[in-house]
Parts: C-alpha cells; sequence; structure tokens
C-alpha cells in the first residue's frame, strides 16, 4: 500500500526555519521531520512513499537523491578523484516525489497523485506532524467502517496552561488545558480507498482537502473517524519543533516507534 505524504505548503508560522527549507526539511535531532514520518510507516511495513511537493521542492528531492552519501562513511581521495564508501545506512524505501505547484491547495495536490496511485487503497498524511498511532490498527478500523476514508482524530492539549485559583484568588498551581470531549481534531494519519478521488475536481488548483472533499465524504456518511488517545504533535511552530527535539534528545520521543518497541 502507497503511503502519500502532503509536503508542500510554505510552512510560514515557521519561518524562521522554512525561508531556507521546505517545513519537512526542519530537523529534529538531526534527521528531517519527514524522515520520523517515513520511519513511522516503514516500522508497520510500509516502504512505498509518494512524496507532494511544492515550496523549495527540489531541496527534497535532494536530500533523497543524495541519502545514501549523506549517511554512509566514505573517504574521498582528491588526486585520484575516487570515493570509498565505507560503512552504509540505508532504508527500504521506494520514493515516489512529484511536484504539484508552488501555490496549489492540499486537496488538489492529492487529486494529481491519482495516476500514480491507482485503483488501491492508500495511506495519507501530512509533512510535518508525528504520533505514536497503530498503522495497522487504523487500517483495520478503516476496513471495518466500510466507509472511503478514515480520519485519524485527535485530542490536542491548549496552547495555553490552565491556573488553580481558589476563592481567595490565590493561584495555587498551574496544569496543562485539559482535553475535552467536544476537541476532536483532525490528526491527518488517513486510510483512503481510490472512491475518494471522485471528491477532488479536476483542473482545479484551488481544492482545500479539508474543506469541500472532507466535508461532502461526511454529508454521504462516508468519513470514518480513528479516535487516537495516545501521543500526537504538529511541528507549525519554533516552539513545537524544539520541544519535538528536546524529547528526541532526551530518548522521550513516543512517536519514535522503530525504537521505542523494539
Amino acid at each position: 500500500m502507497k503511503v502519500v505524504i502532503l509536503a508542500g505548503g510554505f510552512g510560514t508560522r515557521l519561518s524562521e526555519e522554512t525561508t531556507l527549507i521546505p517545513k519537512p526539511l526542519v530537523e529534529i535531532g538531526g534527521k528531517p521531520i519527514l524522515w520520523h514520518i517515513m520511519k513511522i510507516y516503514s516500522y508497520y511495513g510500509f516502504n512505498d512513499f509518494i512524496i507532494l511537493t511544492g515550496y523549495k521542492s527540489h531541496l527534497i528531492k535532494d536530500y533523497f537523491i543524495n541519502y545514501y552519501n549523506r549517511y554512509s562513511d566514505i573517504t574521498i581521495d582528491m588526486s585520484t578523484n575516487s570515493v570509498e564508501i565505507h560503512k552504509t545506512y540505508t532504508e527500504p524505501w521506494k520514493v515516489t516525489i512529484l511536484y504539484t505547484g508552488q501555490n496549489t491547495m492540499t486537496g488538489s495536490r492529492i487529486k494529481k497523485a491519482q495516476e500514480y496511485i491507482g485503483k488501491e487503497q492508500f495511506l495519507l498524511t501530512y509533512g510535518d506532524g508525528v504520533a505514536d498511532i497503530n498503522i495497522q490498527d487504523l487500517i483495520k478500523a478503516h476496513n471495518n467502517s466500510k466507509k472511503i476514508i478514515t480520519m485519524t482524530a485527535v485530542q490536542q492539549t491548549g496552547r495555553f496552561g490552565a491556573l488553580v485559583i481558589k476563592d481567595n484568588n490565590m493561584i495555587t498551581s498551574f496544569m496543562e488545558k485539559p482535553k475535552g470531549e467536544e476537541s476532536w481534531i483532525n490528526g491527518g494519519f488517513f486510510v483512503c480507498q481510490p472512491e475518494v478521488f471522485n471528491y477532488i475536481p479536476n483542473n482545479d488548483d484551488n481544492i482545500i482537502f479539508e474543506r469541500a472533499p472532507l466535508e461532502n465524504l461526511a454529508k454521504d456518511n462516508q468519513l470514518n473517524a480513528f479516535k487516537h488517545f495516545g501521543f500526537w504533535k504538529p511541528m507549525d511552530t519554533l516552539r513545537e519543533k524544539e520541544e519535538l527535539t528536546d524529547m528526541w534528545q532526551k530518548g522521550k520521543s513516543p512517536w519514535s516507534v522503530w525504537l521505542n518497541k523494539k
């Protein structure tokens, strides 16, 4: 089954990093967040990726073209113009990189991948968020639902902490803003049937996947939710990037299932 990753946005809320590189290449612990996402899928046996690029697409292409040498030990003999490779580090990945337009919206990017996906079920996610989601459980829930698409639903803790204030107006403690039952949001990590393409018109670069396509799927009772109660975190801001990096460096990164579940 192919894994489609949306990786073409401008990442304007992370402009401290994305002025020079696309957001999927922003590094968490020395590796792009895109690499972390692909490692999650690869752990569950999914190694055929289609990356939908736009902004600074060439840098994503360069990353994978040079992947073998980037993570290998080499000796360069400049007098003989030769390169000797000693140790190699690679992945069992097949990576198709599609340039889907600089300003193309998410739905339109997905539509442009249709000919590469064909009439098969496929996985879909964003190139800027990680989770400890069990992909096999997600697929099983989707197949049991018999719907066209399953969206992973998550509850995000509020960005601001809550204060515990007593009757005398004394603040006694701080707590994370609690997750409420009503606060389910789109966490990405979709499973899609090929019929999803019927909800995205041709020849229109302005279709936002999260608007008309998903809204119409919901109206047709074809949008299933997979509630994920575990770890999930996007990387929309510099603060979130630093938080993810801190987790990784401390060895407390719940999304790194390829390390945590060995």
